[in-house]
């Protein structure tokens, strides 16, 4: 990936903007005029210290959050000005979530935790179950449909909340510190699986990190101080 993307449409884009929480005395801005330009197909690693601004990046990309002001372009779509059902519906057809903390359902299967957001849809279940199988086996899981979590390592547990969130064919994976709670060989596993994952799907992946290992997977490193962005460039992704 490589600079040239400029000439591209924009997939996602942050113009001007700012967060702030709070009030009076007690007001805090999270975001200070934060700009930036997403394409289709990259694979992008945010960081920055506590404090700095990326988590709040991350709820606003994901919609869980809406700026104070300044503008949040998902496809050409204002999506500051959507309001909260709107907001939903755009989480649900083109984002996937990866979490830190794996979130599976510790009583179901894994096929079962990989259907979950079909179900929400009012997929019926042959049609669910086809598409959570394709996606287990996307990430190597197929001959572990039938699993729990409890009976799945850390590293395969997160295989399937990455699975659950491909089953949707989003068109973003937004993965929060997808390897915090894995070793270093697993989190190697889990980087591996997003690179070919981003190299062969052209999903586009936007990932926070505080591990500068796991950011080398990326092709793009956005760094975030005190609410900005302090530095954006591109790098080769290691392989």
């Amino acid at each position: 990936m490589s600079s040239t993307n400029a000439t591209e449409p924009a997939l996602i884009e942050f113009s001007e903007v700012i967060k702030t929480y709070g009030k009076g005395t007690s007001e805090f801005q999270a975001l200070k005029g934060v700009n930036f330009v997403i394409h289709e197909g990259e694979f992008v690693a945010i960081m920055g210290p506590s404090g700095s601004g990326k988590s709040t990046v991350m709820n606003t990309l994901g919609c869980l959050d809406t700026p104070t002001a300044g503008h949040y372009l998902f496809q050409g779509v204002h999506v500051e000005s959507l309001n909260r059902d709107q907001r939903a519906l755009l989480r649900r057809n083109y984002l996937g979530f990866v979490f830190q903390g794996f979130n599976l359902l510790a009583r179901t299967t894994a096929i079962e935790n990989v259907e979950l957001p079909l179900l929400y849809r009012g997929m019926k279940r042959h049609e669910r179950q086809t598409a959570a199988r394709k996606a287990l086996q996307l990430v190597g899981l197929e001959e572990w449909e039938n699993h729990s979590p409890g009976e799945l390592s850390g590293g395969q547990q997160q295989r399937v909340a990455i699975a659950r969130a491909l089953v949707t064919n989003p068109k973003v994976l937004l993965a929060d510190e997808p390897t915090g709670n894995l070793d270093t060989a697993r989190s190697q596993e889990i980087m591996e699986l997003l690179s070919r994952l981003n190299r062969d799907l052209n999903i586009t992946i936007l990932m926070v990190t505080h591990e500068a290992e796991m950011a080398a997977y990326a092709n793009r490193l956005i760094h975030f101080v005190d609410g900005l962005v302090e530095q954006d460039a591109y790098q080769e992704p290691k392989s």
